[in-house]
């Protein structure tokens, strides 16, 4: 098969109705030149029918932020007000990138949605999804804008201070946006939804696709909000313990809260909820059973993409159809794999390191 027919192939399992002279524009080829390939892809089989009819394949679309994270982690105890000796890095980021990042690494099926900027950063983090296996065919770029980016200083334990970010690039993907791209959300057997993307791209998202399973990451209390609304198509939530407390509209200040919080969300319509409690460990709840987790002792290098992880190893639990423990558990691990990397992205991540983590992490 040529590289030629792979592209089109790609392109139809993520909309396979896609007119002819769509496929050319995208391929930047003519749309005779289209035709003929997809008879050569009948011919071997590829194409099984009218409507390119191919094998079926589970996806999950992921739509959500992304940026390039610069990160910074002092060598001492951070001094206010002063210049601080540590170490610098630059590596692609953003929440919605990120838990895509690491669906991909674990073996899921993913396409990412995100506004770029038509810029050297932009570029950069369609790469950094590419390497990871994931499809970015249908994110925006928007042309003269920069690429968002993302500023945290951590001190010399991991542990974040103090982060500043430039995100208003998301506020373009709104609902006509993504009306344009519905074919893909279709078809896909999960939506993974952070709560960066504006109200307008949420509503558009949970009215119009409802009915597909949606698993969602909060990202913040100043954002966690927008989600209010939503709650009752909510198939899967991770929030941390102040976001939880936000959602269930109840305090949540000692661990015999939490089961009182939990049922107060899945009253309100969410099914299986997991919420982070940072070294505390985690909660998880499908509305029938619920259960405390404690934190697993972890080097700690950096705790910006533990949660983004977590939000995938739910994700890819759900793709594997296992059951809510399972998932649970396998998300913590990976979770845990993340801590352990000095950047955002743990570049061994994939089931095989995560199931060899948690063999070797003892039961508690």
């Amino acid at each position: 098969m040529t590289e030629r027919e792979l592209q089109i192939l790609t392109i139809l399992r993520q909309d396979p109705l896609i007119p002819q002279q769509e496929l050319a524009d995208r391929l930047g080829i003519s749309r005779s030149a289209v035709a003929g390939h997809i008879m050569n892809l009948t011919r071997k089989g590829a194409i099984q029918g009218k409507g390119y009819i191919l094998a079926p394949e589970q996806y999950a679309v992921v739509i959500g932020g992304a940026n390039m994270d610069l990160c910074g982690r002092s060598d001492a105890p951070l001094v206010s007000g002063d210049s601080n000796p540590g170490h610098l890095t630059c590596s692609a980021g953003g929440v919605g990138r990120n838990i895509a990042d690491n669906l991909g690494r674990l073996g899921s099926r993913v396409q990412f949605v995100g506004a770029l900027g038509d810029d050297s950063w932009g570029e950069q983090l369609k790469q950094a999804c590419r390497e990871a296996g994931v499809g970015v065919d249908h994110c925006l770029t928007v042309s003269g804008a920069t690429t968002s980016s993302y500023l945290s200083i951590h001190g010399p334990d991991g542990e974040m201070q103090v982060a500043l970010n430039d995100m208003s690039l998301i506020e373009r993907l709104g609902a006509e946006q993504l009306a344009k791209r519905d074919g893909i959300f279709k078809r896909a057997s999960a939506l993974v939804l952070d709560a960066n993307l504006s109200q307008d791209a949420l509503e558009y998202l949970f009215d119009r696709h409802g009915d597909t399973p949606i698993l969602v990451d909060p990202v913040s209390t100043v954002k966690a909000g927008k989600l209010a609304p939503f709650l009752e198509k909510i198939h899967t939530l991770k929030p941390n313990r102040m976001e939880a407390a936000l959602l269930a509209d109840r305090a949540l200040n000692r661990p015999e809260d939490l089961p009182g919080v939990a049922a107060a969300l899945h009253d309100k319509g969410v099914q299986r909820l997991l919420i982070s409690l940072g070294a505390e460990g985690a909660f998880a709840s499908d509305g029938e059973q619920h259960r405390f987790i404690p934190a697993s002792a972890t080097q700690v290098n950096n705790v910006t993409g533990a949660g983004d992880a977590l939000m995938a190893g739910l994700t890819h639990g759900f793709m594997n159809q296992w059951q809510w423990d399972r998932s649970v558990d396998f998300a913590l691990g990976a979770a845990r794999l993340a801590l352990i990397a000095d950047k955002t992205i743990n570049s061994t991540m994939s089931e095989q390191a995560v199931e060899r983590l948690l063999e070797e992490t003892p039961s508690c």
